[in-house]
């Protein structure tokens, strides 16, 4: 609370044309946040209000993350071709019309559609908000700022499950979107009274075909993985769509190592960090991914509780995630990086694994206190993963590092989710209606994506002593830190 209480005063030391500005951008954090936490609990019941299988409600979490993925890279250079200020707007008015949209939508295939949107708006609405901050507040002042509109993607994750169980309880799904309605308008409000408009200089033409090569590359990969983890496609269809994705990612990566000025900067895999971060998360992310998607199978489907007391089970594993962001600088500045990440990823694949012991005798106290070590265990990674990027990379670049690593970190959450359905749908013979049957393929979920996360701690070994120290303040009195940070060769 005492690192909180200097928010107030933090705020009420600025200008009024910089008072207004975090809050401005906490909604728009805190609106995508809500947005995704409170549909995960919504899965089983929507899919028996659409008449479909659970196993199928993954298409609609993955493409969400899969639009960011797509549009994320090109949302710096919109905001300096266009003006923060109508980015920003644009934005919100498009995730907020994608939320209206889905919730008039009452099939699988036009709520993808609408998600997708959804996530053009968030794809531009995010990164444009931490750029107008960066634009905004000086240095010395930027970290306060910035931990400032941080919070509402804590307390997202923290209120969004319940709340989503209870509307589903007292209500239809449907209006599980229509809550960003009031949200959005009171963001398109302020943005017109408040939000500065920064612009570019200079800018060079957007990398279009480096878009398309891309952007058709991983949607094309990531319909292989929903097509084949439901079986509706043969064998031959898979691997032609499969061949044809790999195709198109390979000749975009053919045409950024040849452009000056490229969708995704390619050369930033020099760095060492900055390449195991994107690696060891995109790992990581493949196997804890899935997790939003398989819990509410568990504890509606496997388990039957109610979609009420299903949410209420995510709330220990935001207050883990939340507390650790006290300790997790210390764990850094003690252990470095290196050892951090080995340690940490491997307790996060077996923790992931002893969800596949969770069942009808399980107590609910039990299922709490393994939720909130978890959600600690994962906090911690992905803190260390995110400020890993930036440790050698220059100041010129952190730009275009972010739009990187972000970019990557939304097609890992949708290729998670994707490959969670996948493996879970291996296990099931039928449409999964038995709960023993469902609760049973869960629990063989859980134990091979906690392998897959325990598989990802080979990258972070790739991390040498010293690496990060700069950031995590850890040092070793008697290691031999090899000097520079840059591999040879970016493959």
């Amino acid at each position: 609370m005492s690192e909180l209480s200097i928010f107030p005063k933090f705020l009420n030391a600025q200008p009024i044309s910089k008072r207004f500005l975090p809050w401005l951008v906490a909604i728009a954090f805190f609106m995508e946040s809500l947005d995704t936490t409170v549909l995960n609990t919504a899965v089983p019941t929507m899919a028996r209000a659409l008449h479909e299988s659970e196993l199928s409600m993954k298409a609609v979490l993955a493409s969400y993350a899969l639009s960011l993925a797509v549009f994320i890279p090109a949302s710096g250079w919109v905001a300096d071709r266009f003006g923060t200020r109508r980015v920003f707007t644009a934005a919100i008015a498009v995730f907020t019309l994608g939320s209206v949209l889905c919730g008039l939508s009452h099939s699988i295939p036009l709520l993808v559609t609408c998600r997708i949107i959804q996530g053009m708006g968030g794809a531009m609405m995010v990164p444009v908000g931490r750029l107008t901050l960066v634009r905004t507040f000086p240095k010395a002042e930027l970290v306060r700022a910035m931990s400032f509109v941080a919070i509402p993607m804590l307390v997202g994750p923290l209120i969004g499950p319940a709340l989503g169980g209870f509307i589903i309880s007292v209500a239809r799904w449907e209006d599980i979107f229509f809550l960003n309605i009031p949200i959005g308008l009171t963001g398109l409000v302020l943005v017109g009274l408040r939000l500065p408009d920064y612009r570019g200089d200079n800018v060079p033409p957007l990398d279009r075909m480096g878009l398309v090569w891309f952007g058709s590359g991983i949607a094309l990969l990531s319909w292989t993985l929903e097509v084949f983890g439901e079986h509706h496609a043969g064998g031959r269809v898979v691997t032609v769509a499969g061949t044809i994705a790999i195709a198109l990612l390979a000749l975009y990566w053919r045409h950024a190592r040849r452009l000056a000025n490229p969708l995704l900067d390619l050369d930033l895999l020099r760095f060492r960090t900055f390449a195991v971060s994107v690696a060891g998360g995109f790992v990581t992310r493949l196997g804890v991914g899935g997790a939003p998607f398989l819990l509410p199978l568990l504890y509606q489907t496997g388990l039957g509780f109610a979609p009420l007391h299903s949410g209420l089970l995510f709330m220990p594993q935001a207050l883990g995630a939340m507390s650790s962001k006290i300790f997790v600088r210390y764990e850094l500045a003690f252990f470095g990086y290196r050892s951090m990440l080995i340690g940490n990823t491997v307790a996060l694949g077996l923790m992931l694994m002893l969800f596949g012991t969770v069942g009808p005798a399980t107590p609910v106290w039990m299922i709490c206190f393994q939720a909130m070590i978890y959600g600690m265990l994962m906090s911690a990674q992905f803190t260390a993963i995110n400020t890993l990027a930036y440790a050698d990379v220059p100041q010129p670049r952190t730009s275009r590092a972010s739009a990187f690593a972000s970019t990557f970190q939304q097609l890992s959450m949708s290729f998670g989710v994707a490959s969670a359905g996948l493996v879970t749908a291996g296990f099931v013979t039928s449409r999964a209606t038995e709960r023993t049957e469902m609760l049973t393929s869960v629990h063989h979920a859980f134990v091979i994506l906690g392998a897959v996360t325990i598989a990802s701690a080979a990258v972070f070994a790739g991390l040498r002593r010293g690496d990060g120290d700069a950031i995590s303040g850890h040092h070793d009195a008697d290691e031999d830190v090899a000097p520079g940070r840059i591999v040879t060769s970016p493959s």
